[in-house]
C-alpha cells in the first residue's frame, strides 16, 4: 500500500476509528478534505418553514404563498437554492417541503427568504418552472444560519419586509412573520461501533508472523476510495482482534454505502503489504455479526490481462456491532452552551510606527483594513452569534501605557478595572484608540494573556456556567517566552478554552507551529506534564491571504472538534 496516508511516518496507532470517544477527526480524511478546500465539521441541517399574517394579495380568495430560499455568497452574489410547494388560500402557511443544508461552523452562512403569492393562472405549473418575476412579492427576510441553530429551540422568527418605492424615497413595510426551524439530521448523530478480527491471515514475512492492521475506506461515485479510519497494528499475530472502531454513519454516507476493508502487513518503511480485503456496507457487517460467520478475504490478482479476485482462506469477523447516539456540537448549542470570544493584540515595536503606511498597525484613512483589523473582524463576525451579550474581553500586550512600565496584558479600552468592550465594533474602536495611547515596546510574551484568559475560564467553570472560551491572539513575531507559554497552555488544556493564533507580517513563524499540536506531539510543560488535549490553532496570515480559504475558515475549522473533545472527555452532556 506504499505510504498509507493514514500512517504517516510509520506510526502504528489507530487513526480516525476511535474518534467517537475524543472527538478527534480522522487524519486521513481530514488530509483528503483539506487538500480539496473542505474544512471543519459538517452537520446536515434540515430547515422547515411556516408563516403567519401574510398579506392578502388576491381579490376573491386568500394568497397562495410559496417560499424561495437564497444563499448569499462571500462575494455578495445571491444564488437561489430551494423552493417550497405552493400552499393554496392561506395567510398562515406551514410548508411541507424541507431544505437541507450543510452547516459550516467556521463560515457565516447568510440565508435570504422571499415569500411569493403565486398567481392562480400558474398553479398547475411545477414550482421549479415558475417565473418569479410574474409572481407577487409578499415579503422577504434574511438571517445567518448560526442565528437559527443557536436558539434554544432552534426556531427563529423573522419579520417579513416588503420594500415600497415612491417618488421621494424607498421605505419598508412589515407584512407578517416567517418562522424557520432547524433540525440536525439524525444520521449525523448515529455512530456504529465495531470490533473486528481476522482468522488465518497469510504471512508476508519469511521469518516471522505478520503485523496486521485494517484500513476502512468509503467508496464515492467516481470509484475513488477515501480512508475513513485505521486500526492499531498488532505484532506477530495471524489471528488478530483489534480494539473497537467507531464510524459516524454520516461520515461513510449511510448504512448501505459500500466500504472497503483492507488488511495490511505493517512495514516500518511505509510500504505495507496487502494481505486481503472485503467490500461490505455497515448493514452487511451487521449481518456478518448476527450470523457469526466470517467473510473470506480476497486478493486482486492479475491473470493475463485481466484482474481477478482470488478468494483466500483468511476470514474477517465482526465480533461486536452496535449503534449509539453521540451528542453533536449543535446539541450543546441547543442546550444553551455559549462560545465567548476574547482577543489579545500584539503592540510590540517590531510592528512599526502606527503613523507610517509600512506599519502593520497603520490605520488606512481609506478604510482598508490592516491584518489585525481583518483578523478581528472575520473571526469576531462568526463567533458573535454564539455569545448572547456580545461583550468581549480585549487586551493588548508588549506596550508601555502612558507614564507606565511595559505591560504584557493591559485592557484595550484603557480601563484599569474592566476589560470588556461591546461588540466587534467596540473591539475595533478600542484597538484604534490604544494605538494613540500607548508606546510600542516589547518583548513578545504570551504567558500573561493566556493566564488571564484561563483565569476567566476557570472562574466560569467553578460557577458551572455553560460557557466555552475562545482567545484570539494576533502577533507579528515569534514568542519570546516559549517555555512559559507552553506551561500556560498545558495548564489551560484542562479548561473550557481554545486559543487561536494569527501570525501577521513577514516573520519566520516556524517556532510558533510548535504550539499547534497538529504539527507534532502534544505540548509538555517544564515539569514534564503533557497537555490533556490540543487547544491551539496557529495560522500565518500570509498563507491564506488572497486564497480561496479565508483566515477565519483556517482558524475555526478545528474549534468544534476541540470543543467536543473537552465535553466528551469530561462526560459533560448537553442540557436538551
Amino acid at each position: 500500500m506504499g505510504n498509507c496516508c493514514s500512517d504517516v511516518g510509520g506510526r502504528m496507532a489507530a487513526v480516525g476509528g476511535t474518534a467517537a470517544i475524543t472527538g478527534n477527526q480522522s487524519d486521513a480524511v481530514d488530509m483528503y478534505l483539506k487538500s480539496r478546500g473542505i474544512h471543519g465539521i459538517l452537520s446536515q441541517i434540515e430547515l422547515s418553514f411556516s408563516a403567519t399574517n401574510l398579506r392578502d394579495r388576491d381579490v376573491f380568495s386568500k394568497s397562495d404563498p410559496m417560499l424561495v430560499v437564497y444563499i448569499k455568497e462571500r462575494d455578495g452574489a445571491v444564488i437561489e437554492v430551494f423552493r417550497t410547494e405552493v400552499v393554496l388560500n392561506s395567510l398562515n402557511p406551514t410548508w411541507i417541503k424541507k431544505y437541507t443544508i450543510a452547516y459550516h461552523f467556521e463560515v457565516v452562512q447568510t440565508l435570504l427568504f422571499h415569500v411569493f403569492d403565486v398567481d392562480t393562472q400558474f398553479l398547475n405549473i411545477e414550482v421549479k418552472m415558475l417565473k418569479l418575476e410574474e409572481q407577487q412579492s409578499l415579503g422577504e427576510a434574511s438571517c445567518a444560519l448560526s442565528e437559527i441553530v443557536t436558539k434554544p429551540n432552534r426556531s427563529l422568527t423573522l419579520d417579513l419586509v416588503r420594500r415600497v418605492e415612491s417618488v421621494s424615497s424607498t421605505h419598508s413595510q412589515h407584512h407578517g412573520k416567517l418562522t424557520v426551524h432547524a433540525e440536525e439530521c439524525f444520521s449525523s448523530r448515529t455512530t456504529a461501533e465495531m470490533m473486528l478480527s481476522c482468522l488465518d491471515l497469510e504471512s508476508k514475512d519469511l521469518f516471522s508472523k505478520c503485523d496486521p492492521f485494517l484500513v476502512i475506506s468509503k467508496l464515492v461515485e467516481s470509484g475513488i476510495s477515501i480512508p475513513v479510519c485505521k486500526t492499531e497494528v498488532l505484532k506477530n499475530d495471524h489471528n488478530p482482534t483489534w480494539k473497537p472502531v467507531f464510524l459516524n454513519i454520516q461520515q461513510v454516507g449511510s448504512k448501505d454505502s459500500p466500504l472497503v476493508i483492507e488488511c495490511f502487513n505493517f512495514n516500518s518503511n511505509g510500504k505495507h503489504d496487502l494481505i486481503g480485503k472485503v467490500q461490505k456496507s455497515l448493514a452487511d457487517l451487521e449481518k456478518i455479526h448476527s450470523g457469526r460467520e466470517g467473510e473470506n478475504l480476497f486478493l486482486p490478482t492479475l491473470v493475463g490481462h485481466d484482474c481477478e479476485n482470488k478468494i483466500l482462506k483468511s476470514k474477517l469477523f465482526v465480533e461486536n456491532f452496535s449503534e449509539t447516539i453521540q451528542h453533536t456540537f449543535l446539541d450543546y448549542l441547543a442546550g444553551g452552551v455559549e462560545l465567548n470570544f476574547m482577543v489579545a493584540i500584539d503592540f510590540t515595536a517590531s510592528n512599526g510606527n502606527p503613523r507610517l503606511p509600512d506599519s502593520l498597525h497603520y490605520i488606512d484613512p481609506s478604510g482598508r483594513q490592516n491584518a489585525y483589523q481583518k483578523a478581528i473582524y472575520e473571526v469576531g463576525e462568526v463567533l458573535q452569534f454564539y455569545d448572547t451579550d456580545k461583550c468581549f474581553p480585549a487586551w493588548g500586550f508588549g506596550a508601555r501605557p502612558i507614564d507606565g512600565p511595559v505591560s504584557h496584558c493591559f485592557n484595550l479600552n484603557g480601563s484599569n478595572n474592566y476589560c470588556k468592550v461591546e461588540g466587534i465594533r467596540g473591539i475595533m474602536m478600542a484597538y484604534t484608540s490604544a494605538l494613540f495611547n500607548v508606546s510600542l515596546a516589547g518583548p513578545t510574551l504570551f504567558g500573561h494573556v493566556i493566564n488571564k484568559a484561563a483565569l476567566i475560564a476557570s472562574q466560569s467553570l467553578a460557577n458551572e456556567a455553560q460557557k466555552y472560551f475562545v482567545l484570539l491572539i494576533i502577533t507579528d513575531g515569534v514568542v519570546t517566552d516559549l517555555q512559559e507559554t507552553k506551561d500556560a497552555l498545558v495548564k489551560a488544556s484542562d479548561l473550557p478554552l481554545s486559543i487561536l493564533i494569527v501570525g501577521v507580517g513577514g516573520a519566520d513563524f516556524k517556532e510558533m507551529e510548535i504550539l499547534d499540536a497538529d504539527k507534532g506531539e502534544r505540548l509538555e510543560s517544564s515539569t514534564g506534564r503533557v497537555a490533556s488535549r490540543d487547544i491551539v490553532q496557529f495560522v500565518p496570515f500570509r498563507d491564506v491571504q488572497g486564497g480561496e480559504v479565508s483566515i477565519v475558515q483556517a482558524l475555526l475549522a478545528e474549534l468544534p472538534t476541540q470543543f467536543l473533545t473537552y465535553m466528551r472527555s469530561r462526560d459533560i452532556k448537553p442540557r436538551i
